[in-house]
């Protein structure tokens, strides 16, 4: 099994943030087919740009170079891995961090570890991994509050009305992420807008402002996004003070305020934790309502199962395991919206995948988008169908690729939390339906999100 926490980058956080900001390269492409660079100083950027996204990219260059691929970033050549099969055979102790904490890091020009090597590394990890399981722990009441709160108000709206997902649960996941992870003062909304102002602007140029050099062409975008960036740093630093001196502890901060961290490296983790945790719990609940409006039989077989395991009473903490459908319901979710399309490793010894040797310090990307529709995989990959995880050789594929079992990155597991608070809430009450005609598409990103907003109704069960 892979022993990497794997998890979505955009192509800019990985090769500016990996390669141009923390390693050297070799050079050479080892004789892997793939493309030769269309520029001699961005390599096959504008490849990448005409695609319009680094997903839509590796799917070309898979389908036409096969499952071990490469192309070139400057003068740097990159491999792709896009098979289950070649995945498993990628062996790289360099594993300290996960790739989403790394690359994400090296973006907001931050440190990974704590300064003092790859043993600091994972020190900081586990701290960072045991706060956000405590904070939910301590703080499972106030999810369930915040859920209540939104489906109370969908189902007091009229059963035609229409409902905007992307708008409603990207309040719920900024709402959820602050209160959490920097304690009561974001229960005024207030706060919660100001902060997701600079959130968003963050948010909006990781990505596309880095991908296409754009953001560093407009010096008026790059001035809001260094804004933001120094704002939001401004509010995390004046919170973790608060907090220390409060001497609290229920909130993310708080648990890191009891560690050996620095006051700047608490900053750092609470910027990663608020910026990701939001926008993968958001869209895993987007995605998860989508396609549940989209067929009542899933919906009646997700709320037969939570009314046998849960009854009238609330979800909690320790029923979340026995509600196997529903874990079934969110992994098809992850898969079928590609919700991480793109993760990348460092190599961190010379490695080998078939006949293809991989040189120590190349960067190799691993395509999830391209697995997780793979046909060779998944039956039908393009039909959301959560029946097809009560397979074992289908769960050894997901778990294979991260997104299940003890490697998962620990954003996704808060967001799987969040979601399925959400659901066994929501499906108890109401049933979803999608509206006709709509036609529903996913921008690949750092985490995959509908186009446009995404519209359902609501009914009332009988």
């Amino acid at each position: 099994m892979l022993d990497f926490a794997i998890f979505a980058v955009t192509f800019v956080i990985i090769l500016v943030g990996a390669v141009l900001y923390l390693y050297p390269s070799s050079r050479r492409a080892s004789g892997i087919p793939g493309l030769n660079p269309t520029d001699e100083k961005d390599g096959n950027l504008q490849d990448i740009v005409n695609r319009g996204s680094l997903h839509e990219f590796l799917v070309s260059l898979h389908q036409q170079y096969g499952s071990v691929a490469s192309f070139w970033f400057g003068g740097r050549p990159v491999v792709s891995l896009g098979s289950v099969q070649q995945l498993q055979q990628h062996i790289n102790p360099n594993h300290s961090t996960d790739s989403f904490e790394t690359m994400l890091k090296s973006l907001l020009g931050y440190q990974s570890g704590m300064g003092g090597g790859a043993t600091e590394s994972v020190i900081r990890k586990k701290v960072y991994e045991s706060a956000i399981n405590n904070t939910l722990k301590n703080n499972f009441p106030l999810v369930l509050k915040l859920v209540e709160e939104l489906v109370g108000k969908w189902k007091s709206a009229p059963d035609s009305q229409h409902t905007p997902l992307c708008a409603h649960l990207l309040g719920l996941a900024m709402k959820t992420i602050t209160q959490l992870a920097l304690g009561e003062s974001f229960r005024d909304d207030s706060e919660v807008l100001s902060f997701r102002k600079n959130h968003d602007a963050i948010w909006s140029e990781i990505g596309k402002g880095y991908l296409d050099g754009s953001l560093e062409k407009s010096s008026s975008r790059k001035g809001t996004y260094e804004k933001a960036l120094s704002e939001m740093e401004s509010v995390l630093l004046s919170v973790a003070k608060e907090r220390k001196a409060q001497r609290k502890q229920t909130a993310f901060v708080d648990a890191l305020l009891q560690s050996s961290l620095t006051e700047r490296q608490i900053m750092e983790d609470c910027m990663v934790f608020t910026l990701a945790g939001c926008v993968i719990t958001a869209n895993l609940c987007i995605w998860a309502l989508h396609f549940l409006s989209t067929s009542q039989d899933v919906q009646d077989k997700l709320y037969q199962e939570l009314d046998d395991v849960l009854g009238s009473d609330p979800i909690s903490l320790d029923k979340i395991p026995q509600l196997r459908y529903c874990q079934q319901v969110l992994n098809e979710t992850v898969r079928t919206a590609m919700l991480t399309p793109v993760a990348a490793r460092l190599q961190g010894v010379e490695g080998k995948v078939d006949q293809h040797v991989i040189p120590k310090e190349t960067l190799v990307i691993y395509a999830l988008g391209v697995v997780l529709q793979d046909c060779d995989t998944w039956s039908t990959p393009y039909r959301f169908d959560p029946d097809r995880f009560e397979e074992e050789s289908v769960r050894k594929s997901f778990c294979l690729l991260g997104f299940s079992g003890n490697q998962t990155c620990p954003e996704l597991r808060f967001a799987y939390t969040v979601a399925t608070v959400l659901l066994s809430t929501l499906v108890r009450q109401l049933k979803l339906h999608q509206l006709k005609g709509q036609v529903t598409e996913v921008r690949s990103e750092l985490v995959s999100t509908p186009k446009d907003e995404t519209w359902i109704t609501v009914s009332r069960r009988s």
